[in-house]
């Protein structure tokens, strides 16, 4: 009989080793996964980081149209169309407000001689100004005339 008890007491002892190396590599797994987590949020917050530029950045947008002018260029977005142009892409860059509602126009000009606009509504007429102030300041930062 102390076989039987032997033979119960070892698959008692092999089901318990057993157990303990599925909750060790589960552990692993899950510590391996927070680790994997981690890295790839230090480098999405680095990404990100870098992304963000030093410079002045000009943003405008309404509720189908949507200028972002920065460091690295301007991009221009209606509906779902939109186009990007860098710096060296640019010749010119013009800005018109409607004279009496509240459309802010912007057109970007490029050197083979083709013009894209962009109509945004401004929810004020006092907010064109403050835009083409901030758009300046963009222009001045970073497009070069003798390009």
């Amino acid at each position: 009989m102390s076989d039987v008890a032997d033979d119960g007491a070892v698959d008692v002892a092999e089901d318990a080793a057993d157990e303990v190396a599925v909750d060790v590599a589960e552990a692993a797994e899950d510590a391996a996964d927070e680790v994997a987590v981690d890295v790839a949020e230090v480098a999405e917050e680095e990404a990100v980081e870098d992304a963000v530029p030093d410079g002045p950045v000009f943003e405008a947008a309404d509720r189908r149209a949507r200028i972002v002018a920065d460091g690295e260029g301007v991009r221009l977005s209606l509906d779902e169309e939109s186009c990007d142009f860098r710096w060296d892409e640019i010749g010119a860059v013009e800005t018109a407000a409607g004279r009496f509602g509240k459309r802010f126009t912007v057109t970007v000009h490029t050197p083979d001689r083709r013009w894209y606009p962009i109509e945004i509504d401004a929810p004020a007429r006092g907010r064109i100004t403050e835009w083409e102030s901030q758009l300046d300041a963009v222009l001045d930062a970073y497009f070069d005339e003798n390009a």
